[in-house]
């Protein structure tokens, strides 16, 4: 599926970026029995609403229909980031260093709390994003320890944002 996510980014990044947004991310996923090609967009003034999405699914739809990368029916869905940005690439690593971010794991680790002393197995990380390289990412976690997670072992990273931050 990352192949037809790379064929699909390739064809539509430059046909969104002349309607004024980025491209994010591609996204081809199955789901029960259905698929869904869905395309991640921001632009440089702000949130994205419904009227953008609208704008750049009949902007792409036609291009996707003529290069017909995909074989199965599929169901396209154009979207914001959200808030809280998903972290599948090494750009939205690079982008997010410093930042607050949530990781979680397939399986659980030994993380090491340096107040109480103790350990603890878990399979979610809360920290600083510090680094990256193309087997480990390094998270500051809020006691200033840091910790090194193996790729391989984890499912996903998204930016965290503060909601007590709105009032």
């Amino acid at each position: 599926m990352a192949n037809i996510e790379e064929r699909v980014e390739k064809l539509i990044k430059k046909p969104i970026a002349d309607l004024g947004y980025q491209l994010y991310d591609v996204q081809y996923v199955k789901e029960g029995q259905n698929y869904f090609l869905r395309v991640f967009i921001e632009k440089p003034e702000g949130s994205i609403d419904l009227n953008d999405c609208e704008k750049v699914n009949d902007g792409i739809n036609d291009l996707l229909d003529t290069a017909d990368y995909i074989k199965e029916q599929y169901f396209l869905e154009v979207s914001s980031t959200g808030l809280e940005k998903i972290l599948r690439k090494d750009e939205h690593l690079k982008q997010n260093l410093g930042t607050e971010v949530q990781v979680s794991l397939y399986k659980p680790i030994d993380l090491e709390e340096s107040r109480a002393k103790k350990t603890t197995k878990v399979k979610e990380v809360i920290g600083t994003l510090q680094s990256f390289d193309k087997d480990t990412i390094t998270i500051a976690l809020e006691d200033k320890d840091v910790v090194k997670l193996e790729r391989k072992n984890i499912t996903q990273i998204k930016t965290l944002f503060d909601w007590d931050s709105i009032e």
